[in-house]
């Protein structure tokens, strides 16, 4: 199907150019002037794409989402056909078998992260990243249903699924002594610091948020589209916003922005009205951190990545979860 994808002809739009970029949980079909994203049918348990229902449920799902923060990004879920030679997307003759979430492309050198990597991540560009989020966190929905996530009960759910996903990487991308150290730093912390996470719940803080907010889900175009958020599982949505916060900080750290992260930290919490919250938000830098370790890892037994792809992942994931150790140390 992928294959056939490849193929201009077999897309809804005319294009010169097609390219494929890979995730743990997606295909992403990259055309001149639009990209078609097809969900992989995989269970990872925190997520289950295993059928065709459920793929365009969550098809629809994401468009709605995302929507919020990127609203003419997001144009439409179109069906994938077969007509017993040939795949095609869009409609026509054939069976339907497949769908994809049709977007409109984002210039690639405007991303926050192309940005910053060619040295133009100003103060400027902070600043409103920042207003933006915060007014997006100030006025997200909340609710006694979202509230309860945000319990040291409820977080831990998460936590304890990241240890038990990513011990069989102990060795492999982590090392063994690592793992242990941050398993019990995490456990000792939710005994620590129960009385401050739950006042962040009382204080309205746990929001219906992003959930996957890092530089390459930031264009710094002219309407600051982000986009890109959970749209699979709303334990990862429904969360505290310094927890959403903290992954865009961690993410300019991993790749050397400390300084930015800094400045980006002190302009977001002058608009969120945030006060002496770094424990937490250290806790929450821990958390992201590992989770991009453990979704990196997951590359590895993918059998439709490629062999030097694999050990790219391992390489960068290694440098995942020795920065959610040097935070703790």
């Amino acid at each position: 199907m992928i294959d056939d994808l490849l193929n201009p002809a077999h897309l809804p739009d005319e294009t010169k150019g097609v390219s494929l970029v890979q995730t743990h949980i997606s295909f992403v079909i990259i055309a001149d002037q639009f990209v078609y994203k097809i969900k992989k049918p995989v269970d990872f348990g925190f997520l289950d794409f295993t059928t065709l229902e459920k793929r365009r449920y969550y098809c629809n799902q994401e468009i709605k989402l995302n929507r919020r923060l990127s609203q003419d990004l997001y144009l439409d879920v179109l069906p994938i056909v077969h007509n017993g030679a040939h795949y095609r997307m869009g409609g026509g003759e054939g069976r339907i078998v497949e769908y994809a979430v049709k977007m409109k492309r984002l210039p690639d050198e405007m991303l926050m992260k192309s940005v910053f990597l060619r040295g133009g991540l100003r103060e400027v560009h902070l600043r409103r990243i920042a207003e933006v989020i915060a007014r997006f966190h100030r006025t997200t929905r909340t609710s006694p249903e979202i509230d309860a996530f945000g319990s040291p009960e409820a977080f831990k759910v998460n936590t304890d699924e990241n240890f038990s996903q990513t011990e069989k990487y102990i060795g492999m991308t982590m090392r063994k002594h690592d793992f242990d150290e941050l398993k019990r730093w995490t456990s000792s912390f939710y005994t620590s610091a129960r009385n401050a996470l739950m006042t962040r719940v009382k204080d309205e803080r746990i929001r219906d948020c992003h959930g996957d907010l890092h530089m390459e889900h930031i264009c710094l175009s002219e309407n600051l589209p982000i986009f890109d958020c959970i749209e699979f599982n709303d334990r990862f949505r429904y969360t505290d916003t310094l927890n959403d916060f903290a992954f865009l900080l961690m993410d300019l750290e991993y790749h050397g922005g400390k300084k930015q992260s800094s400045m980006l930290w002190d302009f977001y919490r002058e608009f969120a009205h945030e006060g002496q919250v770094e424990s937490i938000l250290t806790f929450y830098k821990v958390y992201r951190a590992y989770v991009r370790g453990k979704v990196t890892s997951f590359q590895i037994d993918d059998e439709h990545i490629e062999a030097d792809k694999k050990e790219e992942a391992i390489h960068t994931a290694r440098k995942y979860f020795q920065l959610a150790r040097s935070y703790i140390e």
